[in-house]
């Protein structure tokens, strides 16, 4: 199709593309940040430059939250809070399932030997040093997991020792929902955290914090539908922070409100590049992608994915900045042109992909290229290739879990199993590919999408349904694709699957339902529009 040979070679460009060049500066956010008033014993010169810290803290703005609290400390030396608060925004986005590298976790552990140095002059403050130590302490012999329910108890501790402490509770929620397991239906934490946050928004509206979390508490598709009054205002509270410019689009992707989330994600895009975080650009960037895709807004998508090779040469995945800081932007990188190919099933050019010749540091978004062309391929008869790359799939299940990245080798065996079943449906083994998608779908339903993705590149229910239309079963298709939409609303591929299903099946009546809502989610949908777009007018008509 149009463009795909440009979408190629972007792709190529940014798999091969070297590290930065060099490590990026890190710029204060000035203007409107939201107001946090965190009592410490530190020398009232050091208390203005504390609590913007601890606000760009509680927005995520991790790089230019250590210049201020290093500012706090110029004003006092001894204020040991301060490095807690490096500390904290060492470990970055608690919501990055990813294991941390060694290295991080040292210089964490640096700012929490530095404050013990220093000397905590309360037992409030020390409880919290005491606490944020969990994440950094004995990591060569307590894996991740361990250490983070362990800082989960700890703030749970401190929260009850202080219950008049706003922000104790606050950072008890989020850790709270930050150790919640991807594979808890309940939501427990998820909700107990909400609640709490809740319970503390009226005292304080104007928090950053209370609002964010209260987003990341709620954001699965059970619960979306209870952060969409956080998500209008977050944005009003910290329009200065790049992240609470983007947060809100995690409430919208999962309503399916896409031009909202297009909307916020350009403005935390044009924020972040002002501020040179490039890593929290790309994250805002493949949100927008996501939202534009299930729009039909194509020519949008190609100015997004022609951008990525400049933004590539500029970005440090280690340097801390943004919410993005680390792997998203790798993620990012790799998905959207991943996205493209695969949202237009266009399985040609997935068959085309041309992945990195060697395994980089976060094999997971390497998977990303992989699983479109293992699909593209399966697709379009190239079945020994197919197989080839449904393995290399499985060697990086296997090194993943080798290295202890539970949630992510877990994903990629989802897109092993997948690409398997199609490649399966392939060879002609009907009975097996079925069998195996239908498991697939099991699995994906048991786990959650990372914060860093705005969903999958492609619902394994949504395959399923789509595997079941090529074996001429439209009735079954349609209950799958009728339950994706339950947990992926709007999305494209899931009203017009479902579309077809109904019409294949005889039901003209959901047929003409699902078409007309599709034109109605491609109101902006560029002219005269992808295929299925025209075939949706023509059946209304």
């Amino acid at each position: 199709m149009a463009s795909t040979s440009r979408v190629l070679l972007l792709l190529c460009l940014v798999s091969l593309s070297a590290p930065a060049i060099a490590r990026q500066e890190h710029q204060h956010a000035a203007g409107q940040l939201g107001t946090v008033n965190f009592e410490t014993t530190c020398a009232p010169a050091a208390k203005e430059p504390f609590n913007h810290a601890m606000a760009l803290l509680h927005s995520f703005e991790f790089g230019p939250a250590i210049e201020s609290f290093n500012a706090a400390l110029k004003a006092d030396a001894g204020c040991a809070m301060a490095h807690w608060g490096i500390a904290m925004a060492r470990w970055t986005n608690p919501f990055n399932l990813a294991a941390r590298p060694p290295q991080q976790v040292q210089t964490g552990l640096d700012a929490i030997v530095k404050a013990r140095e220093v000397g905590a002059k309360s037992e409030r403050e020390k409880a919290y040093i005491d606490a944020a130590a969990r994440l950094f302490t004995d990591a060569s012999t307590l894996d991740q997991r361990t250490r983070i329910v362990a800082y989960e108890k700890a703030m749970g501790a401190v929260a009850a020792a202080y219950p008049k402490d706003r922000e104790a509770s606050i950072f008890w929620a989020l850790s709270l929902t930050a150790s919640a397991l991807p594979g808890d239906k309940t939501y427990a934490n998820q909700l107990k955290a909400g609640a709490l946050l809740e319970k503390l928004y009226p005292q304080a509206t104007d928090h950053p914090g209370i609002t964010h979390y209260i987003i990341h508490s709620y954001d699965v598709p059970a619960l979306a539908d209870k952060a969409i009054a956080a998500a209008r205002r977050y944005a009003k509270i910290a329009p200065a922070a790049p992240h609470a410019l983007h947060m809100p689009s995690h409430t919208f992707t999962r309503v399916g409100a896409w031009q909202d989330s297009i909307e916020t994600n350009r403005a935390s895009a044009d924020a972040a590049r002002k501020a040179n975080a490039r890593g929290e650009e790309l994250h805002a960037m493949d949100y927008m992608a996501y939202a534009y895709l299930q729009t039909g807004q194509d020519k949008a998508v190609r100015d997004l994915i022609d951008s990525i090779p400049e933004i590539a040469k500029a970005y440090d995945p280690a340097a801390i900045q943004g919410a993005a800081s680390g792997p998203a932007g790798n993620y990012a990188m790799s998905a959207i042109p991943a996205r493209w190919v695969l949202e237009h099933r266009d399985w040609k050019a997935a068959a085309s992909l041309r992945p990195a010749r060697q395994l980089s540091r976060v094999p997971y978004t390497d998977a990303i290229t992989l699983f479109a062309k293992a699909l593209g391929l399966a697709h379009t008869g190239g079945l020994d290739e197919a197989r080839e790359w449904v393995a290399a799939l499985n060697d990086i299940q296997g090194r993943l879990i080798q290295a202890n990245e539970t949630y992510w080798a877990e994903q990629v065996g989802i897109q092993h199993d997948a690409a398997a079943a199609f490649l399966a449906l392939a060879e002609g083994k009907a009975d097996e590919a079925l069998k195996l998608m239908r498991a697939t779908v099991t699995r994906e339903d048991a786990t959650e999408k990372s914060a860093i993705s705005p969903g999958p590149l492609a619902p394994a229910r949504e395959l399923l349904g789509e595997m079941l239309l090529q074996m001429k079963q439209p009735a079954q298709a349609l209950v799958e694709f009728q339950a994706t939409m339950k947990k992926e609303p709007n999305r494209f591929r899931g009203v017009y699957g479902a579309a077809k299903a109904a019409s294949l099946a005889g039901d003209k009546a959901k047929a003409r339902q699902y078409y007309t809502q599709l034109l109605d989610i491609c109101k902006r949908a560029d002219a005269p529009g992808r295929p299925e777009l025209l075939e949706a007018r023509a059946f209304v008509k």
